[in-house]
């Protein structure tokens, strides 16, 4: 399981270590998303966005919501009255809060510092949840389900992004070798954090993706899941509800 990948080798809990390794790369961060997904990182996004639009979620919570990219599509997309982006790291949300401020929505968007795991918000509280290459971070993953379950209200909606593994030949050994040695390479040279991008291939490797994570989704509390495959598998849209 995911939980179990750590970006360093130290003794300290995965969720310190998930805020450092966030902290070390926050400065490069979207410009290494928008470099090595060759920019297919913004039309995942998209697509994903698009699945709260029959929902017309007005309040939204933005989980590891990092640099508040999802946050900032969605005012675009859905017409939200609030949304609230949590994270753990403090310099990835400080970079957030400046493109927040930049584009003038800081009065839709608030940015809080806040564990996925322990959501600062009362039961029944949220339209719709998003969570962009965000889940495979947790450090539970079912504890971290179950908690963005109880705060979103009956009926509301989940949606999460994540990355995924290929199975088509030759696509999926020509991704792999990409994931294992190109990116981190890149990555490395680029943020100055070896470990970041080793730890992106590792983590999505142990990730129960697919089939798998769709009975994570069933088994905490969510209905009516669906998983749908983008660009050949290489990531994945997962939609539940309340």
């Amino acid at each position: 399981m995911a939980e179990h990948v750590k970006p360093y080798s130290e003794a300290e809990g995965k969720k310190g270590q998930i805020s450092k390794m966030f902290n070390n790369i926050a400065p490069y961060y979207d410009f290494l998303n928008r470099l090595l997904s060759l920019r297919m990182d913004v039309s995942w996004r998209r697509k994903a966005i698009d699945k709260l639009k029959a929902g017309n979620p007005k309040m939204i919570l933005d989980v590891a919501t990092g640099t508040a990219d999802v946050a900032i599509e969605m005012t675009k997309r859905l017409s939200p009255d609030k949304i609230i982006g949590v994270d753990i790291s403090t310099q990835m949300l400080e970079v957030g809060q400046q493109k927040i401020e930049k584009k003038s929505l800081d009065s839709i968007i608030e940015l809080q510092e806040g564990d996925s795991e322990n959501l600062p918000f009362e039961d029944n509280t949220f339209d719709a949840i998003t969570v962009a290459f965000g889940v495979r971070n947790y450090e539970n993953l079912e504890k971290g389900m179950r908690e963005m379950n109880r705060v979103l209200k009956p009926g509301g909606q989940l949606m999460v992004l994540e990355f995924s593994q290929p199975t088509m030949f030759p696509f999926k050994q020509i991704y792999l070798f990409y994931f294992k040695n190109i990116l981190p390479l890149v990555g490395k040279l680029t943020s100055k954090d070896p470990k970041a991008y080793q730890y992106l291939y590792e983590s999505v490797q142990a990730f129960p993706n697919g089939k798998d994570f769709v009975k994570v989704m069933d088994n905490t509390g969510y209905k009516f899941n669906e998983c749908v495959p983008l660009t050949l598998g290489i990531c994945s849209i997962y939609t539940g509800k309340k």
